[in-house]
């Protein structure tokens, strides 16, 4: 939607300019506001409206639906890179649980994970292995996390570690917002042989309070729409390779 794309690039932008810039009625853009914040994807404030807060995720339901098109396309793009035979840990989150589904076919997987949604998709394939992590396990979105599952997840060294994140910003630095989440990825990170990060485009415009880490340690990034110039620099800077799913022919003549 061109109004939130419009709130992601400049943060916070006024009812008024908003109404201007689409040539409708402030009611309607009122209007629009409220639907974007029942979804959670930006907050109102006084005169105009911005992006939610810096220090609380998205509803894990909204996250589901958030862009989940481009979360497929991500997820068969590294699916395709992926081959045969490979050890994985695969953390929380809604992209890796794309991925997951985009690897029901793999064969000879051995599959580490923290997300009970991952776990439950990848049973349902005969040749993968899959190991749950123990911990604590979130009602919200069935992720684990906790002491228990980082000394667990220590017992492993694995090919890849498949992440997720909710924020990269322009100097490389990777953020997230649950501390205890975040432990984990880090974890992951440090058991694996190489790393691959799943984000889509709206991750290098959000904000998150907690350092996961940095480009440096990711070699893979997968995403949907070119790496926007400002986060260019980091990239080369740390040697990651971009993979960009392709933009469906439809899609592309709509746009």
């Amino acid at each position: 939607m061109e109004l939130l794309a419009l709130v992601r690039s400049r943060g916070f932008v006024s009812v008024e300019l908003l109404a201007t810039h689409f040539g409708v009625t402030m009611q309607t853009i009122r209007r629009d506001i409220s639907q974007l914040e029942d979804e959670e994807l930006v907050r109102r404030y006084h005169g105009g409206v911005g992006l939610p807060s810096s220090v609380q995720n998205i509803a894990y339901p909204q996250r589901q639906v958030l862009n989940s098109e481009a979360k497929q396309r991500i997820a068969e793009l590294l699916a395709s890179q992926l081959p045969n035979d490979k050890s994985l840990i695969i953390n929380i989150g809604t992209t890796t649980e794309a991925v997951a589904n985009a690897l029901a076919r793999h064969r000879g997987l051995h599959v580490v994970t923290n997300n009970l949604n991952v776990a439950m998709t990848l049973s349902a394939n005969p040749d993968c292995e899959v190991i749950v992590a123990g911990g604590v396990v979130r009602t919200r979105d069935r992720g684990v996390v906790g002491e228990a599952t980082v000394d667990f997840i220590r017992q492993f060294k694995v090919d890849i570690g498949i992440i997720g994140v909710s924020s990269i910003e322009p100097d490389g630095t990777l953020r997230d917002f649950d501390y205890q989440e975040v432990k984990v990825a880090q974890t992951i990170i440090e058991q694996s042989r190489q790393v691959w990060l799943v984000a889509d485009h709206t991750k290098f415009s959000r904000e998150a309070l907690v350092r996961l880490g940095h480009l440096s340690q990711v070699d893979c990034l997968f995403t949907d729409r070119p790496v926007p110039e400002h986060l260019s620099a980091a990239l080369r800077e740390a040697g990651t390779q971009v993979f960009v799913a392709d933009v469906p022919v439809l899609a592309a003549q709509d746009s």
